[in-house]
C-alpha cells in the first residue's frame, strides 16, 4: 500500500465529453481518479440543476476516500471488504436521503422544558432496493440510518462475453406509486446496462425517476452517460469516479469484482 499527497486540483473544470454534472461542496479532494478530472464540469457548491441534468454527487469526506480504498485494495480479505462496503454505503445512503425525506414536527418534554422538534415520517418509508450480489453489501447498516424502510430485491448476473444483463430474481412490488421515495444500490456503475433494466421496471411498475436515487461505491463515463440519456434528471452518489472500462467492462482501476471480493469467490 503506498500513501501519498497530492494538492487538490481546480474546483471548477471545464470539459465537453459529457453532459452530466458532477457536485462537491467544497475543493476537490481525492474523489475523482486524476487521468479522469480533465474530463469533469465540476462545481465547488452543489449548483442549481436543471430538471434535465443529471447529478453526480460525490461527498467530499475524508471517511468516504478511506472506505474506497479499503474496497480497491486487492489485499483487503472478503469480511473487510464488506465492512468497508457497508460503511461508505451508510454515508452515500445518509446524503442520498438528506433532501426528500418526509417529517413531522412536533413536541417533546426535555428533561428541562418542552422542546419543537422535527421526526422522519414513519408511515411514509423509503424503499431500499439493493442490485444483488454486490448491491447488498453497500446497503447493509440500512436500516441504522432508515430504521423504517422497507427493502425489496432485485438479482442480475452479467453475460461475460456480451456484457449483458439478465434478471434471475426480482422482488419488486407489482405496483408503485409516483411518489414512493426509491433508493437503488450497485457498488460498480460500469456500462449501465443493469441500473438502466433496474430503472425501467421500477418506472413501469409505477415510480416516478425525479423520486429515485442511486448509490454506487464507483461509477464509470459508460454507464453515466447511458444513465443521463435514458433518466435525464436523475440523482446519483457514488464514492469515485473512474475513467474507464477495460476490454471486459471492468472499471479501471476499480475494485475488481465487487460480488465476488464481498462474498469471497474470487
Amino acid at each position: 500500500m503506498h500513501a501519498t499527497k497530492t494538492m487538490p486540483p481546480s474546483t471548477l473544470l471545464r470539459g465537453t465529453q459529457i453532459t452530466w454534472q458532477t457536485s462537491f461542496k467544497r475543493p476537490l479532494g481525492s474523489n475523482i481518479s486524476p487521468s479522469h478530472r480533465h474530463r469533469l464540469h465540476i462545481f465547488a457548491a452543489a449548483p442549481k440543476m436543471n430538471a434535465k441534468t443529471m447529478l453526480v454527487y460525490v461527498p467530499p469526506h475524508p471517511l468516504v476516500a478511506h472506505w474506497v480504498a479499503v474496497m480497491r485494495n486487492k489485499a483487503s480479505p472478503s469480511p473487510i471488504f464488506r465492512s468497508a462496503a457497508a460503511e461508505l454505503g451508510r454515508i452515500l445512503l445518509y446524503e442520498a436521503v438528506r433532501e426528500f425525506l418526509p417529517t413531522l414536527q412536533g413536541q417533546v418534554d426535555t428533561p428541562v422544558g418542552v422542546a419543537e422538534v422535527t421526526f422522519v415520517d414513519p408511515t411514509k418509508p423509503v424503499k431500499v432496493v439493493p442490485v444483488l450480489r454486490a448491491g447488498l453489501v453497500l446497503l447493509e447498516n440500512a436500516a441504522t440510518v432508515l430504521p423504517a424502510s422497507q427493502t425489496f430485491h432485485v438479482g442480475y448476473a452479467r453475460d461475460e462475453d456480451t456484457l449483458e444483463s439478465r434478471c434471475y430474481l426480482n422482488k419488486l412490488p407489482e405496483k408503485l406509486s409516483g411518489d414512493d421515495l426509491i433508493v437503488v444500490s450497485d457498488c460498480m456503475l460500469a456500462t449501465g446496462g443493469t441500473m438502466v433494466q433496474v430503472l425501467t421496471d421500477l418506472i413501469n411498475r409505477g415510480a416516478d425517476s425525479s423520486n429515485i436515487r442511486i448509490i454506487s461505491a464507483i461509477a464509470a463515463p459508460p454507464a453515466l452517460n447511458k444513465l443521463n440519456e435514458a433518466f435525464p434528471g436523475l440523482k446519483i452518489y457514488t464514492g469515485i469516479i473512474d475513467a474507464e472500462l477495460n476490454d471486459k467492462g471492468y472499471i479501471v482501476p476499480g475494485m475488481g469484482d465487487a460480488g465476488d471480493r464481498a462474498f469471497g469467490n474470487r
